[in-house]
């Protein structure tokens, strides 16, 4: 199946590195380019990708924003050269999907997206433990409650909380990938959380 990425970021020259090593990839196809994050969200909602390679900082709309936009439409992968805290915090609770810095290769950057596109969850490893020390400190919404969740929902929450990929805990569990799948997207629905990165955090942190 081939993945269909759009790519967001201010910078021409940026854009068409990223261009040139997602195109390599042969199940990889750039659907579109945008150099703000108002075009971004306008072409995502026009292709529909199946990941955004968005940059934070863009005129007219920042990346954050962008994504704020995009849940539902498309996996946001915010790639940034500011290791920084606000940015960091900031794209994942608006829902990205994974976080990396632009100085990851360009054989780890396909990587990722291909990750993304199976609807897993990924952050840099210079960023995991400040995330999950700032999380800590301000935990999202613990007043929700895992019982709501069926025994099955509950151990796709454990998989993901372990850290497990959606391929792993199928296998764990003995069940299609795609209805991993339905599972994620029906514990992110009954605890209000927007991508998977948070529902990992969530587990650590929160009532089990």
């Amino acid at each position: 199946m081939t993945i269909k990425v759009l790519v967001a970021d201010d910078h021409a020259a940026v854009r068409a590195g990223l261009v040139l090593i997602l195109g390599g990839a042969q199940d990889i196809e750039v659907v579109g380019e945008a150099a703000d994050g108002e075009q971004a969200v306008e072409l995502a909602r026009e292709t529909r990708p199946d990941v955004v390679l968005m940059d934070v900082r863009m005129p007219k709309l920042d990346g954050i924003s962008a994504t704020r936009q995009l849940v539902g439409v498309a996996d946001v992968l915010i790639l940034t050269t500011f290791d920084v805290d606000e940015y960091v915090f900031g794209a994942l609770r608006a829902g990205a999907a994974g976080f990396l810095l632009k100085n990851t290769d360009a054989e780890s950057l396909v990587a990722a997206v291909r990750l993304v596109a199976r609807g897993d969850g990924l952050i840099s490893p210079t960023v995991t433990r400040r995330l999950i020390s700032a999380f800590a400190e301000q935990p999202i919404r613990k007043e929700q409650q895992v019982e709501g969740l069926t025994p099955r929902e509950q151990e796709v929450l454990a998989g993901i909380g372990r850290g497990l990929s959606n391929a792993e805990i199928a296998k764990e569990l003995d069940m299609a990938e795609a209805t991993t799948k339905t599972h994620v997207s029906r514990v992110l629905n009954k605890l209000g959380l927007k991508s998977r990165v948070q529902a990992a955090i969530y587990y650590s942190e929160g009532p089990r």
